[in-house]
């Protein structure tokens, strides 16, 4: 049968559509199918309550590269970043931390718990501002096979070693980076335990199964420097609409180039014949022909539902079986009738008037105790808690007067050891409402309305596996040419003509746009094989 499209992508959301609307401006021939009815896959905003609209589970946009943006001319399309003031930190014995984006101001807030560490500032951010450039390289790199001895990855190989052969003493640095704790990696600069916390929060507070004190955890202090506020993209901030205008940008802009987009269309089966993707069939039996085939879930939903896992070789598919995804995170939205009183803003803000971003965690040990519960299969009693307030710069999320408030937090496990999280959901909430008391005293008597979103509801909804937000662990031995196979992590496949474009390939989750950038320039240099 002769193909419809040049391309198939299966499953709408960001880097999905990101790749397709860049091969689209290549001249290629479109086809995105979505499950749902509607696009982004996360990176979505939705009425979870009459007249309020909210960013359902993605919620930082400051991870959206400046070239996707530009490159898509996505502000074009309504892409409009919202500016926001910085995140206060609600620490122990109600002391805050203010996160400033001016370096200066940012010290000095470190100089109130130590003037030596206020000091060290200036030197660790010199220090990860030269490791920047190579971290936001090795961003745009296709993954290579070192341990082929075919030819062309040699090749690749060698390419990839002459263009980081700048890279001198920083090669240790990055080292440490992938291997040591962020606790560890920190101490080196800092004694103060308040700011070794907020400068490594998302290690432990990032989506990731773990800690500022697990192995490898340093990794994410880079995630924070990969993205140049200082270009014509603008600076991150709050997406004006919610995350989902960013895949709403993302789709229009790909539209105009000739992408088409399908929703509500669930697949049921990726057709291979000899060898080579050639299709998708939908759960209502519709076939569609295509010269390949670009999947945008997950590596689990990819090649052990929508493909037989008796066509793939037995080692991959052992890698795939094997991925460590164990999720300790969860989202909750509420509506609220007001602004709850937040008391410890005064020391921030002199009307003592609530700030848009907040994040609650008082300690290393704090977070230490929330992980280490979670790894024995229970919910942390007192978890810590990303606040923001999009309706405090975007108002058209919820009615006049009226307020949204966006909870991320964690550590909670995908896998309970007791009972179910359809059983203990209320559970959650009310550990949840006990922290969120301790910052908004009255908080409980503006609630309207709450979306409790569990890791399992996070796996229902947006097929995240295991509701893991990087579709698996941010870990040296499952990175780069390792995520999430070996041999297979340049954005192919096993099979020919299957590409992948999710976040199960190289760099990994959060609303980059990366991978589906880096997905489409590969299958581009295969275009001469498939067009």
């Amino acid at each position: 049968m002769k193909p419809q499209y040049d391309a198939i992508i299966v499953g709408g959301g960001h880097n999905g559509l990101t790749c397709g609307a860049y091969l689209a401006r290549a001249g290629v021939k479109v086809l995105v199918v979505e499950r749902r009815d509607i696009v982004g896959g996360a990176a979505v905003t939705e009425e979870f309550a009459p007249g309020y609209r909210s960013s359902t589970a993605s919620y930082y946009q400051g991870l959206l590269q400046p070239k996707v943006i530009l490159d898509l001319e996505l502000q074009k399309y309504g892409f409009e970043v919202l500016p926001a003031p910085p995140t206060v930190f609600a620490l122990d014995g109600g002391r805050t931390f203010t996160m400033w984006d001016d370096p200066e101001k940012f010290a000095a807030e470190i100089a109130k718990f130590s003037n030596a560490d206020g000091e060290a500032y200036a030197k660790y951010r010199a220090h990860m501002q030269k490791i920047a450039p190579h971290m936001k390289r090795l961003l745009w790199e296709v993954p290579v096979n070192p341990g082929s001895g075919r030819l062309r990855d040699l090749k690749r190989l060698a390419g990839f070693v002459w263009r980081f052969r700048r890279i001198g003493p920083q090669f240790h640095d990055i080292y440490n980076l992938l291997t040591m704790s962020a606790y560890d990696y920190l101490s080196r600069w800092f004694s103060s335990e308040e700011v070794k916390l907020v400068l490594g929060f998302f290690a432990g507070g990032g989506g990731a199964n773990s800690s500022l004190k697990t192995p490898g955890s340093a990794y994410m202090l880079a995630r924070g420097i990969v993205r140049d506020g200082a270009t014509a993209a603008g600076p991150a901030g709050f997406m004006k609409g919610g995350m989902g205008a960013i895949s709403e940008a993302i789709r229009r802009s790909g539209e105009a180039h000739g992408m088409e987009v399908r929703t509500s269309c669930p697949v049921e089966r990726i057709l291979v014949e000899q060898g080579r993707a050639v299709g998708v069939r939908l759960e209502g039996g519709e076939e569609i022909r295509s010269k390949i085939v670009i999947a945008n879930a997950t590596a689990r939903t990819i090649f052990t539902r929508l493909l037989d896992p008796g066509t793939l070789p037995e080692e991959f598919n052992r890698d795939i079986r094997n991925i460590r995804c164990e999720s300790t995170v969860f989202r909750v939205n509420l509506a609220l009738s007001a602004l709850p009183e937040a008391p410890v803003f005064g020391q921030t803000n002199p009307e003592g008037a609530i700030m848009p971003q907040m994040t609650i965690a008082p300690s290393v040990s704090y977070m230490e105790r929330a992980w280490h519960q979670a790894q024995a299969g229970e919910m942390a009693e007192e978890p810590f808690l990303i606040v923001k307030v999009p309706t405090m710069v975007d108002p058209t999320l919820a009615p006049e007067g009226h307020h949204v408030m966006n909870l991320f937090g964690g550590h909670a496990p995908y896998t309970l050891a007791r009972g179910s999280w359809d059983e203990r959901r209320e559970e959650l909430w009310q550990r949840v409402l006990k922290v969120l008391k301790t910052q908004f005293p009255d908080i409980e008597g503006r609630i309207l309305h709450r979306q409790i979103l569990t890791p399992l509801d996070l796996e229902r909804i947006f097929d995240l596996p295991n509701g893991h937000v990087h579709h698996g662990e941010i870990s040296a031995d499952q990175m780069f040419f390792r995520r999430f196979s070996p041999g297979y992590a340049d954005y192919r496949s096993p099979v020919a003509g299957l590409y992948q474009a999710s976040a199960s390939v190289h760099p990994g989750g959060g609303v980059t746009g990366v991978p589906g950038h880096n997905a489409a320039k590969v299958i581009l240099e295969d275009r001469r094989t498939w067009s």
